[in-house]
């Protein structure tokens, strides 16, 4: 059995938000879901789109709320129910403010931090136990601006700093799946000499 039975990936649905900051969950998603050939589908009752990856590590569920950021827990809740899951069996991919742009860290358990898709799944669940997989984006550098800069695209230079951290994580997967997170850690927290 995998260690990780179901990635979830945060965004908000729609075109209108497809390249924006608060969506870097769902462009990993798409990457491993790309990498596996899983197609997503419309699933109504987890109020989202959901695929199955055949990974080498296992079956593993790939989630995408379509419920906007705020309601992820409507989401990721009925699913994990319905199949069973334990939330310690879930990754959940999100950007995370307090982290700059290049950086990610992944995660056991813990608070939600202020992410607000983090704090919905935990209170659906009732659970905190997701391993967390938090992709940097840097903050603003006033509260009063978060809100608009995550819904903004990132400038060329933080994009291709994100686009460096997806493929490094990408390569990560299949270790997470398989439940090396000790070892993943140490690659992923440890910049490589310049």
């Amino acid at each position: 059995m995998t260690a990780i039975a179901c990635i979830v990936g945060l965004g908000n649905p729609g075109p209108r938000y497809l390249e924006t900051r608060h969506n870097a969950g769902f462009w990993l998603l798409d990457a491993i879901a790309r990498r596996y050939q899983a197609n997503f589908r419309e699933e109504s009752k987890f109020k989202g789109e959901l695929a199955l990856a055949n990974t080498p590590a296992g079956d593993v569920r790939l989630l995408k709320p379509q419920t906007f950021m705020n309601d992820s827990g409507g989401s990721v809740a009925p699913l994990l129910n319905f199949y069973k899951i334990e939330p310690a069996q879930t990754l959940v991919i999100y950007d995370e403010l307090d982290l700059p742009p290049g950086t990610v860290r992944l995660k056991s358990g813990g608070g939600h931090g202020g992410h607000n898709g983090l704090r919905d799944i935990c209170q659906s669940t009732g659970s905190k136990a997701f391993l967390r997989l938090r992709i940097g984006i840097g903050h603003p550098g006033h509260s009063s601006q978060v809100s608009s800069y995550v819904l903004s695209k990132p400038s060329p230079d933080d994009k291709r700093l994100l686009d460096d951290v997806l493929d490094k994580s990408l390569a990560e997967i299949e270790a997470i799946i398989e439940g090396e997170f000790e070892a993943v850690m140490k690659r992923l927290h440890t910049k490589a000499p310049t």
